[in-house]
């Protein structure tokens, strides 16, 4: 397993986040552990030290789909900005768990509602940081 490089912002209110959606139960204690077992196994930094190639949360980011060619671009959101028809994805999802904290260029297994599929980051289009956005 590669090591994930998270923002401290973000570990934090992603973990606030976790643990609301526990309480009102719209996360699944499946997704939710996913997600707590990736930020716990991160390196937690300073926003600014973020390096550019990161995907962090309000991060665009293009991926491929390694298994049929299919490639998208969607932002990664909190779960009340969460948007299809706009394409925010909300942390919660399996894709966006599945990218947090991983680099362009970067090629990662992962169990979606289809099953297993390989995802490769090609490109982050806009990431907060890189910007000079460290409180997004």
């Amino acid at each position: 397993m590669k090591k994930l490089i998270i923002n401290r912002l973000d570990y934090a209110r992603i973990k606030r986040c976790i643990e609301d959606a526990k309480q009102i139960r719209s996360i699944s204690s499946t997704e939710a552990e996913k997600l707590v077992v990736e930020l716990d196994h991160a390196e937690i930094v300073k926003p600014e030290l973020i390096p550019a190639n990161v995907v962090t949360m309000n991060s665009i980011v293009k991926v491929s789909f390694l298994n049929n060619n299919k490639q998208i671009q969607f932002q990664i959101v909190y779960p009340e900005k969460a948007n299809l028809k706009e394409n925010k994805i909300s942390i919660f999802s399996p894709i966006a768990t599945a990218l947090i904290g991983y680099k362009a260029g970067n090629e990662i297994e992962w169990i979606v509602p289809a099953g297993l599929t390989k995802i490769r980051i090609d490109e982050i289009v806009y990431q907060p940081e890189a910007s000079g956005d460290y409180s997004l």
